[in-house]
């Protein structure tokens, strides 16, 4: 029942694992490394596959070595029977030789019967393993399938366990080294020294040899042939090769089965993504280039259209502040200053208004509707001016030759990069700037209406107000003191008494209280234009912010996000993996 279990929980761990690197595969932006990471994680799903096929066999323990190393000897005393030939002097083995108990077929084992020979045999190492005696890597010698090193390729990664045999002539073997660290991914390694007999002890040198890339420890010395013959006669292992077979035989079986499985398949794993690590962190500076040009170009664009539109504001800056002066009069309220705010904003309408009142005949009412209607057809019209001013350099958008020249620079990024170039080519980046040049008209549209009714707002609030109506208040005040004294203290109750005012002083003091309306309307608006002027400068500088081009280089910049969510996803899978590996240590 527990191996049932450890084999379920194995099985499940395989396929959420599997489910994940897919899912993280089949996301891959287009993107040459991403492309070939697509591309390992489909082999490492065919190793998986093949390790679900494999999960209630016997483990596959295969040979690995130079010509005459022992390989064939060695598999010969590990069964206790001579099954394969042996040799020392040319290669023996040309195609892979599967050696499984009666019953356990090649396609049991994911293995493709035509590529091996299958040899079936009752004896007791085989109850729990499979041997599989593979061709030497270091000849080049054909038959009819193909050569060596291909069959080689082939079978070992159907295999759990691979025994690396070397003698004291064949340790340093390049070709073996090389096929050794190709086929160490993914599958326990156990070393094993043969020809006891006759060589050197050369342990110690085969561990500088291997290095910190392969753990070596410990490294089995054995002499296969007196292995052998202590079988056939019936005598116990003795040894180091009791060790190595107790290793393969016992400790190796049951739950280690498992084990051993998901340890070689998180290796694999580990080793797969760190492969693909490592095509990614190459060339993802180049991304991040590429985002930091895309960055800086719309910048450049953004500042260009902001001082495209505040000159167009600053142009038509005099219907700006009218619209803003109404808006300011109408939040007034009934007030002196509110009344001298209206009659400004009136007066073309109260001079027309003379001459209607004036008008005695059909002719002269006519004249004065043309001239009123030619009044507010020119103020509508300078205000759809201002308006269309300010609507036109947004829509326009950018310069082509500024956009051009932009196209070019982070197309070529995107090409350094290995990005796909059309988005960032002539045609889609003017395609985005149609569409972000819309998307700032709205957004200058509705900055400057916001805008208006906050300034609005604040020149209309008492803290603003209070000085222009206690100045006016003040000048009518005095007007109607004098007014006063003169008449009701003046001309009736002062000894001797004086006359009333005549015209000539309502005159002068009508002058002189236009001229203090004047005044104060002349501080207001000065107000009003300085306050205008420093908030349209404000709103260029808010423009002037890549956000006013987000739209443009969309296509590319989110290719750019893609490969760095791409990256983000594979530091998830390692610490995945590294988890896992860790709970598999401590189990």
């Amino acid at each position: 029942m527990s191996s049932e279990l450890a084999r379920l929980e194995l099985l499940a761990e395989v396929d959420a694992l599997v489910d994940r690197l897919n899912g993280w595969a089949n996301n891959a932006p287009p993107w040459q490394p991403a492309e070939t990471s697509r591309a390992l994680m489909r082999r490492l799903t065919d190793r998986a596959d093949a390790l679900r096929v494999r999960l209630e066999a016997p483990l596959v323990v295969a040979t690995l070595g130079g010509t005459g190393a022992g390989k064939s000897a060695l598999l010969n005393a590990l069964l206790g029977a001579e099954v394969a030939r042996t040799g020392r002097s040319r290669p023996t083995t040309t195609r892979p030789t599967l050696v499984s108990r009666p019953g356990l077929t090649p396609e049991m084992l994911g293995i493709d019967p035509a590529t091996v020979e299958w040899v079936s045999r009752d004896l007791p190492a085989l109850r729990d393993l499979v041997l599989v005696d593979c061709p030497d890597p270091d000849t080049s010698e054909f038959a009819e399938t193909g050569n060596n090193l291909a069959r080689l390729r082939e079978i070992l990664p159907k295999c759990d366990v691979l025994l690396v045999v070397a003698t004291q002539q064949k340790y340093r073997s390049a070709r073996v080294a090389d096929e050794l660290a190709e086929a160490a991914r993914g599958v326990h390694l156990v070393f094993v020294q043969t020809h006891a007999d006759t060589d050197d002890d050369i342990r110690d040198d085969w561990h500088r040899v291997l290095g910190e890339e392969h753990r070596a420890d410990p490294i089995f010395r054995v002499d296969s042939l007196l292995a052998l013959a202590d079988a056939q006669a019936g005598l116990q292992p003795r040894g180091e090769f009791a060790d190595l077979l107790d290793l393969l035989t016992r400790r190796m079986t049951g739950a280690a089965n498992n084990r051993i499985r998901r340890a070689n398949f998180l290796d694999l794993v580990a080793d797969t993504l760190e492969n693909c690590r490592t095509r990614v962190d190459e060339s993802l500076p180049k991304i991040r280039q590429t985002r930091t040009a895309i960055e800086e170009q719309r910048g450049l664009l953004a500042g260009q259209i902001a001082r495209d539109m505040q000159v167009e504001l600053l142009a038509g800056r005099r219907q700006w502040e009218n619209r803003l002066l109404a808006q300011t009069a109408a939040r007034w309220g009934l007030s002196p200053f509110s009344l001298v705010l209206r009659v400004y904003q009136g007066v073309g309408g109260l001079l027309t208004g003379t001459l209607l009142y004036r008008a005695r005949t059909p002719a002269q009412m006519a004249l004065w509707g043309s001239l009123e209607g030619m009044r507010t057809w020119r103020r509508h019209r300078k205000d759809r001016q201002a308006r269309r001013g300010v609507d036109r350099a947004a829509a326009d958008g950018w310069n082509s030759a500024d956009l051009r020249k932009a196209s070019i620079i982070v197309e070529g990024y995107a090409a350094e990069a290995g990005l796909d170039r059309r988005a960032a080519q002539w045609n889609a980046v003017a395609a985005e700037a149609e569409t972000a040049a819309a998307s700032f008209a709205a957004r200058a549209s509705a900055d400057l209406e916001s805008l208006l009714a906050r300034l609005a707002g604040r020149h209309a609030g008492w803290l603003t107000r209070w000085r222009y109506e206690i100045f006016l208040a003040a000048m009518l005040g005095l007007l109607l003191y004098r007014l006063g004294k003169n008449f009701f203290y003046d001309s009736w109750l002062a000894e001797p008494p004086q006359s009333v005012y005549g015209l000539d002083f309502y005159l002068s003091a009508g002058f002189w209280l236009l001229l203090w309306c004047l005044l104060l309307l002349w501080g207001f608006c000065s107000r009003l234009r300085s306050g205008l002027r420093g908030e349209i400068e404000q709103l260029a500088v808010g423009w002037k912010g890549a956000s006013s081009a987000a739209s443009i280089f969309a296509r590319a910049e989110d290719d750019c996000l893609r490969v760095e969510r791409f990256r983000q996803e594979l530091d998830a899978l390692q610490r995945e993996v590294e988890r896992l590996q860790r709970q598999l240590a401590k189990g």
